[in-house]
């Protein structure tokens, strides 16, 4: 099951942490909210795995997220 663990203000952010993330091994998915709004303007779901929040929190937090 795919948990929310971060919402990211434009592609840029989103692309930084979803590289963090799967720098440490984590399966991430990520889901536009908005279907007709530029990308440096819309919001973006980081989810990841149920099974792997608690690592991914830790990495998010390890780097100020």
């Amino acid at each position: 099951m795919w948990i929310v663990m971060h919402i990211a203000r434009g592609k840029a952010l989103c692309d930084r942490l979803v590289s963090l993330l799967e720098a440490d091994g984590i399966l991430v998915n990520v889901k536009p909210t908005y279907k007709n709004m530029p990308e440096s303007q819309n919001d973006y779901q980081i989810r990841v795995l149920k099974s792997e929040a608690e690592q991914a929190r830790s990495v998010l937090i390890k780097n100020g997220f």
